[in-house]
């Protein structure tokens, strides 16, 4: 069952559930063509779908799929990255988060969308079974 997120109670849950983290690409994060490495950046795009949604259902949850991902831009070293989590789908034990990254230049105010992703994250009680997200 998916629920209407747009509106009353559940529409305040998603904008409070919202995450922004800025992070600089360092050369120690880049691969051989000094752009940002892609399972770098699958791994920060997985820490903020989490805290995404551990913000909006206050369970323990854990990533069962990363639905898809878009890489549009590559990520040259020395640029700022925005990532921001939402919700977009909640069913029963689970929630969807897109993840959308921008681009940012260091010296200009200049910004540009470089990857979307999908992340399906499970809530699970103690002993790691799916479990009912009440919102």
């Amino acid at each position: 069952m998916t629920r209407d997120l747009t509106v009353g109670a559940l529409a305040e849950k998603v904008r409070a559930s919202e995450t922004k983290v800025a992070k600089v690409v360092i050369p120690s994060t880049t691969n051989s063509y000094h752009t940002l490495a892609g399972g770098t950046l699958l791994g920060w795009m997985d820490e903020i779908a989490f805290v995404t949604a551990t913000r909006f259902g206050h369970v323990r949850f854990v990533t069962v799929s990363v639905d898809r991902t878009d890489f549009k831009h590559p990520i040259p070293a020395g640029r700022i990255v925005e990532l921001t989590g939402r919700v977009v789908r909640l069913g029963r034990t689970s929630v969807q988060i897109k993840v959308d990254v921008d681009i940012e230049e260091m010296a200009t105010e200049s910004r540009l969308h470089a990857v979307t992703g999908l992340f399906t994250m499970v809530a699970v009680d103690e002993k790691g079974r799916p479990t009912a997200i009440n919102v």
